[in-house]
């Protein structure tokens, strides 16, 4: 995973639009965004053109067709890179007292306790396999 841009909050929310659904189009993502936030037309393509600039989406027209938007900077990678920026900011890249604090503070339900039993024993036969 190479260096990803700084987004802010707003720009997340442009972003995560168009991980849902790309390409799109400045008006349709306008659409989706006027539903969850009160910004105007102006201000979401000012965040779309510093998503642009930023080189986190990209932007392209074809012959006397919209401007269309394409993510470039996947969820996952970006979700990876804001988890570890976490971790070292508020845990000293030590991911086991996040883990116990999330447990500790999060009502889970037994499905997602059942779920992370079973992620914790996949990532131990991965590392039993490794050791050997």
């Amino acid at each position: 995973m190479e260096h990803l841009p700084k987004i802010s909050e707003a720009e997340l929310a442009v972003i995560q639009v168009i991980w849902k659904q790309s390409p799109m189009t400045a008006g349709e993502i306008i659409q989706a965004l006027e539903k969850e936030h009160d910004w105007s037309p102006k201000t979401i393509r000012t965040l779309l053109n510093r998503l642009v600039q930023k080189e986190a989406i990209s932007s392209y027209q074809e012959k006397g067709k919209l401007h269309t938007y394409t993510a470039l900077v996947s969820q996952e990678d970006y979700m990876q890179s804001e988890t570890k920026s976490l971790l070292n900011r508020f845990y000293g890249a030590a991911f086991k007292p996040l883990l116990v604090n999330f447990i500790k503070e999060e009502k889970l339900s037994a499905e997602d306790i059942d779920e992370l039993k079973q992620l914790l024993d996949d990532k131990t036969e991965s590392s039993h396999r490794k050791d050997k």
